[in-house]
């Protein structure tokens, strides 16, 4: 399974493990994902997602799940999610 975040595209960084001879070894830092059920006010349910902690601070941040679908880039949205901005749009 993919880790990665369903509506932002947020995935694994890679970096390096730094001894104190600062020996370098390759390491992969993981996102902090976490499996939500997000409401929508327009159709009056919920939709579960596979999302990170930031992303769920930014939905809250931005006012919901509608508004942060309608300004996300479709490039980044999971399959899932961007049927779920077209239906959105179409509802509109």
């Amino acid at each position: 399974m993919a880790r990665r975040c369903d509506l932002t595209g947020v995935g694994p960084a890679t970096g390096h493990n730094v001894s104190h001879a600062n020996n370098k070894t390759k390491r992969r830092f993981l996102p902090n994902l976490c499996n939500v059920t997000l409401h929508s006010d327009k159709f009056g349910q919920g939709f579960k997602f596979k999302i990170a902690a930031s992303t769920l601070r930014t939905v809250d941040h931005m006012g919901g799940l509608d508004v942060f679908l309608a300004k996300a880039d479709d490039d980044q949205l999971s399959p899932n999610a961007l049927k779920l901005k077209r239906k959105l749009a179409k509802a509109s």
